[in-house]
């Protein structure tokens, strides 16, 4: 029995015209024919054309020759060709190939000429007594091809030039690759790779000023005679998340595990749970560049459609919470997948074959407002999405260069893995990083301690993670945006810092090492997140963020007295920088009162600038000279 693909494009005998006869067609010609139509019944598509080509040399009449090979091409994705072999059977017998008219619109989609494949698919609604599963099929497709007729009209992509880029023998095989994903610092590219198209493993490789070495298996013991795929792995590349099915210790089908890097390669998988894994299928994850959140898609029970997404929350406990849908505005009646949100933490992209695209499954992007939810999905486009199905992708953390698996031409077997520059208007912000170890300054020893991302602007906890049992940490900065930077340890005073990244990108990544302060009198700390006008007393709204850290200071140490010192540069009479020394640290003294701090507890005093901690002949010393500082007085 002919499958649907030799059905609708090999089997043409039922209306032949007065002006086609495939009776009167070479014998040997056709004889070509039938040998690739067999190769096209065992899927040998590339093998079958040669026979095709030979029949049409054989006799440049045979229409079903034309039509067949048409189809070929198509089903290998070179729409070129295929719309090309359309035509010159539709040039031959306009009658007889009128049934092609669908295929041909599809593939003319296939190559992007949108506009031409609209106009075909009208022609077809436009006849009279349809049948209905071609009625259908052609509503279908006038969507998706009004859709991208619509889409290039509101979206010029002029200047883009698509141009996906094997990553080549060292990472992509006669094997399925997909799935890619790296680190923050880009070194590294792990992927899952299909061997002996079954048994699913992680390989990584690594990137050089030449190119990537050779992929080999993730060392340790992650890799099993079970199928592990669907990998992620975190910013700081301690930790991967993964899809295992079938497995003992599963709470249903396919559940959602981690694996955890140490000096001797990769940990055993760990279930993430019942809080997490369910008896229905889970799968996809990825984590947040903090660790806090994990996405993932799900086809649990209550969801809007066939697979949803959703996103878990890391809680104190260690321990994730119930996972929280993402909603009717990402969520729709069909399938949503693939989920990926970037190190800048504020923009997901995702596979839907429910919202509105190109046909099967698109790319979309969405992003979190400044009120922490996710505004409204859009489409990537064409030609990142095309009428097949998209997947896997991954942006780097410079925001334009993207990862995904396709099977175009060039592949080296199956899916290969691609990179290729992201469109301008659908990139992530730009994201650096700040790594370093938090220790005690009295002793060098590394301290766990908390570490926040804080948008100055909109007060919104952009990151917040924990570092390791050594004080070590990795945390994201997204350009764009102006940050408080706190690292925080009961028992030890505060670390402020900002990074200004609003109107300048900056220059390299960030190596950071802090020294915490034990609480203890004469111990004293910069408030760098406290802001004032030049020359004027009143704190700015920006500096909210750093004075709740000194209210929270004080509540969790309730004997401890503290002195807001103001200081300047040298501009100005000694006077007037005297007074407003003494101004400016008045008004973060009422600040905490006015939170509930009791006054005696707190202690104001100016210095003007007869304490400078740098040269005040620059204006980096200058600026460095006009500050605010915490001082413990009294434990």
């Amino acid at each position: 029995m002919k499958n649907l693909f030799v059905f609708l494009f090999f089997c043409s005998f039922l209306s032949a015209s007065a002006q086609y006869d495939v009776t009167k067609i070479d014998r040997k010609a056709v004889a070509l024919y039938e040998r690739a139509l067999q190769l096209t019944d065992a899927n040998s598509y590339k093998e079958s054309i040669p026979f095709f080509q030979q029949a049409i040399a054989r006799d440049e009449r045979y229409v079903d020759a034309y039509l067949s090979l048409a189809g070929v091409y198509g089903q290998l994705k070179d729409y070129d060709q295929s719309v090309a072999f359309y035509e010159k059977a539709f040039a031959l017998d306009t009658a007889y190939t009128s049934d092609y008219w669908l295929p041909y619109s599809i593939n003319l989609a296939g190559k992007g000429d949108f506009e031409k494949a609209l106009q075909t698919v009208n022609k077809i609604l436009a006849k009279p007594n349809l049948h209905p599963t071609t009625k259908k099929a052609a509503e279908y497709r006038q969507k998706c091809f009004q859709f991208a007729v619509d889409y290039a009209k509101t979206h010029p992509t002029a200047n883009y030039v698509f141009a996906p880029k094997n990553l080549g023998d060292a990472v992509n095989s006669s094997e399925s690759e997909y799935f890619p994903s790296m680190p923050v610092d880009g070194k590294i590219l792990v992927f899952t790779r299909r061997l002996h198209n079954a048994n699913e493993d992680f390989f990584a490789s690594e990137k050089t000023a030449t190119g990537w070495t050779n992929a080999v298996p993730l060392p340790g013991n992650i890799n099993t005679s079970l199928n592990e795929g669907a990998q992620n792995i975190s910013q700081d590349g301690t930790l991967l998340v993964f899809t295992a099915c079938n497995r003992q210790d599963g709470q249903g089908n396919c559940d959602i595990y981690y694996s955890q890097k140490t000096n001797y390669g990769w940990s055993p998988a760990f279930n993430l749970g019942p809080n997490v894994n369910t008896d229905q299928w889970e799968s996809q994850p990825c984590l947040s560049p903090d660790k806090r959140d994990l996405y993932f898609a799900s086809r649990r029970f209550g969801g809007y459609g066939g697979s949803d997404l959703y996103v878990s929350h890391k809680l104190p406990s260690g321990n994730w919470s119930k996972p929280e849908n993402l909603g009717p505005e990402i969520n729709t009646a069909g399938d949503e997948s693939s989920p990926f949100i970037h190190a800048d933490n504020q923009t997901l992209y995702f596979a839907s074959s429910g919202l509105p695209g190109y046909g099967s499954e698109d790319l979309f992007v969405v992003r979190k407002g400044a009120d922490g939810k996710w505004g409204k999905p859009e489409n990537l486009g064409y030609p990142i999405n095309t009428i097949d199905h998209e997947g896997t992708l991954f942006i780097e953390a410079d925001g334009k260069t993207a990862y995904y698996a396709s099977d175009r031409s060039d592949s080296k077997g199956g899916l290969d893995i691609y990179s290729f520059e992201l469109r301008q208007d659908v990139r992530p912000a730009r994201t650096l990083w700040v790594k370093g170890k938090v220790f005690d300054k009295k002793t060098s020893a590394g301290l766990p301690s908390s570490v926040e991302l804080i948008d100055l602007a909109t007060k919104q906890i952009i990151s917040k993670l924990q570092t390791d049992e050594t004080g070590n940490y990795l945390i994201t900065l997204p350009v764009g945006k102006d940050y408080a930077f706190n690292v925080a340890r009961r028992g030890y005073l505060f670390y402020s810092d900002n990074y200004s990244l609003k109107n300048k990108a900056a220059d390299s990544t960030y190596q950071k090492d802090i020294p915490l302060q034990p609480i203890e009198v004469d111990a004293a700390v910069v408030l760098r997140n406290l802001f004032f006008d030049t020359k004027k007393f009143d704190i700015k709204p920006e500096s909210e963020v750093e004075l709740e850290k000194v209210v929270q200071l004080l509540q969790e140490n309730p004997t401890v007295k503290i002195q807001i010192e103001g200081h300047t540069d040298n501009v100005g009479s000694a006077a007037d920088n005297q007074k407003l020394s003494e101004t400016r640290a008045r008004s973060v003294v009422n600040y905490l009162i006015e939170k509930g701090i009791r006054p005696e507890r707190l202690v104001a005093k100016g210095f003007g600038a007869t304490k400078p901690i740098a040269d005040n002949k620059t204006e980096e010393g200058r600026a460095m000279n006009r500050r605010t500082e915490l001082k413990v007085i009294a434990k």
